[in-house]
């Protein structure tokens, strides 16, 4: 009878842990999919991309194809832009992320052939006409935050900065040459 009463105490404490470890999953899966729940398709779409560039970066630790500072760094920009996409969706309402890109100082020539000084960057400035600087991430390292510009907004950068040099009386043709016109000669075509 002893041993029967021990066995039912050992099932029922089995049992119930059981159902404890079903509750934790079940909640840990419920807070995930609300969390990402409250975003549209592409920013959920944006938010797998990042954790499968987290679980390749964690793959190639695991092997040591990586070393400890290169998986620091990578961990920590993937963060970084989570953080920035993030930021973006919420505070514009719009499910709409843009081609982020997140680089340290020493970094900043990968995206630009004369690289800015980081420290005149100002938000929402557009920078060599392909970025626009978002911001400061702080995530283990700091992280400048540059969003490419589509080529609408390229264009419309171009088309404001001839609208300006026309109102100012300035001329982007050398030595007032028309648009149109040819600095060389048309080539003389020999029949043969």
């Amino acid at each position: 009878m002893r041993r029967l009463t021990h066995l039912f105490a050992f099932c029922l404490t089995f049992v119930f842990l059981l159902l404890a470890t079903s509750v934790a999953v079940a909640q840990t899966s419920k807070n995930s999919a609300t969390r990402d729940g409250e975003f549209g398709p592409v920013m959920r779409a944006y938010l797998g991309y990042l954790r499968n560039e987290q679980e390749v970066v964690d793959d190639r630790a695991s092997r040591r194809e990586i070393t400890s500072t290169y998986y620091r760094r990578n961990s920590n920009r993937i963060h970084a832009l989570r953080q920035m996409a993030v930021r973006l969706v919420r505070e514009s309402g719009n499910d709409y992320v843009p081609e982020l890109e997140a680089v340290t100082v020493d970094e900043l020539s990968i995206l630009f052939e004369h690289p800015p000084r980081a420290a005149v960057l100002r938000s929402h400035e557009v920078v060599a006409d392909k970025f626009r600087f978002l911001g400061v991430e702080r995530s283990g390292e700091t992280f400048y935050l540059f969003a490419r510009l589509d080529p609408y907004e390229q264009a419309e950068l171009i088309q404001k900065r001839v609208n300006s040099a026309a109102a100012t009386g300035e001329s982007g043709n050398p030595s007032g040459q028309r648009v149109g016109d040819s600095t060389t000669r048309a080539r003389r075509v020999v029949p043969n």
